[in-house]
């Protein structure tokens, strides 16, 4: 890497930051056995705000025999001067080439990453197939939530590695380190990393097709490799080692606060939510623990904001300890604590007004749908009745500002449901102004958000259609027209489009990759960024592979159908999500699992729950 010709290009971009590294408690090693470049397929603000990169930066970094470092995709002005230039994708700490790594890991959480992926390896010449990468090329590997199914950019990985990454990637370098000090092949290499729990090697698997092009199955080409690839799940959270010394940015990025992280998993069950079934069983940290966390972090980075971070952080069992211990704690340093993902159930008045004491962050609660009874058909265990009580301490509390998040598009929904959220929003908004006068804060606003629902892998919903983009569109006009007269209240909500290719890769299989190739060849870039996402040229690439997007997302899939995900174990069972799709249809709840278990790992992995 011409590192001089790199740094003269950085005040030809909006935003050199992103690029120039250097920043507070960033790790910086001159040269390691193996060197592991943790790649983000996303610009810096976002991938510098992801807890999980941040976990693993520091665990990797901790070894004498492993380097780290953070690599995100360029900008579109920084691609078309990298390339202009002949350079490639580089790393922050040191600016060292992609293709100079050992292990180039990519961190999907969003399947409209995919094609940045393909960026990032093209810029440094590395062969987007694995098949075509030589000896001497580095592994590409994934993890992240998308890793449950990969197989749309399966032909692009070496591996996989599914499920928590805390012990996972200790043991994946060393027998990495192992391997390679035996010199072996390539092929003997990935044969003993697939032997570790929680790694996926696809080249070892290979899906066939009926006639009708239905998926059949899945071949084990490898007799050596493990016949269902299972998740990992890392045992004790409280023990885990966690972000160290976090880095600060240089400029702001999306989530610019310290995180804590509560706890892993949830017990709720809401059938939509992917998050929900792929991180059980829940596993806690002591409230000592994070305070040790806090501390520590509060002290490193000087930030005045700590963010209690979970799938469902009201449910923490010691939430109302907590809470309160941080504010009294760092008071004087006037740090605030917000709750991003607060339940609507949960009694947090008292926590609320301690919160409000300090500063006001971010309040926001998540409905999901306008109406009980869909609320009941996404296993949603909230009433109306919470919603208003959460909104009315909200209020008192001195609270002005309200984010309420919802879905549209949900199996069974109608349009009494989606009136049944303009309902809903204009009764919050009465709860305000029936408080006194003297009671309400200034600047009173509500953000009603509605995303379109999009059918997972490993969730009860997994098998049902995905409303087309025209029926989308007529939803979200029908909304906004109810909601266009109620004071105070301000709507958002995202383009089908994204929405709708979003559902063919989460429910994709092998066919997809060279439809991405094609969608990149046309010059798709940054699918998830409105001013970036360019339909026409994923229109083209559909037409071109001979491809239907509406065979992969608006189709109801029968429940015997063979899946292309379903060779990958993630402990819960089909048959729970089978019968949790039956009871979504009848309307029925299923209730939390801290009231009961109900029995989703079935027998063979009942003892990795233990709530």
């Amino acid at each position: 890497m011409n590192h001089k010709l790199l740094e003269s290009l950085f005040d030809r971009v909006e935003k050199p930051a992103r690029y120039t590294g250097g920043e507070l408690n960033q790790i910086v090693k001159t040269d390691a056995p193996v060197k592991f470049a943790l790649c983000f397929p996303d610009v810096y603000e976002i991938g510098m705000s992801h807890l999980g990169s941040r976990i693993l930066y520091n665990i990797i970094n901790q070894r004498s025999d492993a380097l780290c470092e953070r690599v995100f995709a360029p900008w579109p002005d920084m691609e078309a001067l990298l390339r202009e230039n002949g350079l490639g994708t580089f790393s922050l700490e040191t600016h060292r080439d992609l293709r100079e790594f050992d292990i180039v890991g990519f961190s999907f959480l969003y399947e409209m990453g995919y094609t940045n992926l393909l960026t990032m390896l093209e810029l440094s010449g590395i062969p987007f197939y694995a098949k075509d990468r030589g000896e001497a090329m580095p592994l590409v590997i994934s993890g992240g939530p998308c890793a449950c199914n990969s197989e749309p950019v399966a032909p692009f990985l070496d591996a996989v590695l599914i499920g928590d990454g805390e012990e996972l990637i200790g043991e994946f370098l060393d027998v990495y380190l192992c391997e390679k000090k035996k010199g072996v092949s390539k092929h003997a290499l990935l044969l003993a990393l697939s032997k570790i729990e929680g790694v996926y090697v696809p080249a070892f698997y290979e899906p066939q097709y009926a006639p009708d092009g239905m998926f059949s199955h899945m071949d084990k080409l490898e007799k050596e490799a493990p016949d269902r690839p299972k998740r990992r799940v890392l045992k004790n959270l409280d023990a885990a080692k966690y972000i160290g010394n976090p880095i600060v940015p240089f400029m702001p990025i999306v989530h610019d606060r310290l995180a804590l992280e509560l706890f892993r998993g949830c017990t709720r069950g809401c059938r939509f939510c992917q998050a929900g079934f792929i991180y059980r069983p829940i596993r806690e940290r002591k409230k000592e623990t994070l305070m040790e966390h806090a501390r520590s972090l509060v002290s490193c980075t000087g930030y005045d904001e700590i963010s209690l971070f979970s799938l469902s952080t009201g449910d923490y069992s010691e939430i109302h300890q907590l809470v309160p211990e941080i504010i009294d704690e760092f008071k004087q340093q006037r740090v605030s604590v917000s709750l991003p993902s607060l339940r609507i159930d949960s009694f947090l008045k008292d926590n609320l007004e301690q919160m409000q004491s300090v500063r006001k962050a971010g309040l926001t609660l998540a409905p999901e749908a306008g109406t009980q009874r869909l609320r009941d058909v996404i296993n949603k265990c909230v009433t109306e009745e919470d919603l208003l009580r959460s909104v009315g301490d909200a209020f008192e509390a001195g609270w002005t500002g309200l984010k309420l998040y919802f879905m549209i598009g949900l199996p069974t929904e109608t349009d009494e449901d989606i009136l049944g959220i303009a309902d809903l929003a204009k009764k919050v908004v009465n709860v305000y102004y029936s408080l006194p006068k003297e009671k309400r804060g200034k600047g009173f606003r509500v953000s009603v958000s509605a995303s379109s629902f999009v059918p997972k892998p490993f969730t009860p919903f997994q098998w049902e259609a995905q409303n087309e983009k025209e029926e989308l569109m007529r939803k979200q006009q029908l909304l906004r027209n109810a909601l266009r007269s109620i004071r105070g209240v301000e709507f958002s909500y995202h383009a089908p489009d994204i929405s709708i290719l979003e559902a063919v890769f989460a429910r994709g299989d092998r066919r997809l990759a060279p439809l991405l190739v094609a969608a990149y060849r046309n010059g798709a870039r940054f699918d998830s960024w409105d001013e970036h996402f360019k339909l026409s040229a994923w229109n083209a690439a559909f037409t071109s592979c001979g491809l239907d997007p509406a065979f992969y997302a608006h189709r109801q899939r029968n429940e015997d159908e063979a899946l292309p995900w379903g060779h990958i174990d993630m402990i819960v069972t089909d048959k729970y999500l089978k019968a949790e799709n039956s009871r979504a249809h009848k309307e029925q709840l299923t209730r939390d699992c801290r009231d009961g278990c109900n029995g989703c790992f079935g027998e063979c992995y009942a003892d990795y729950c233990k709530v």
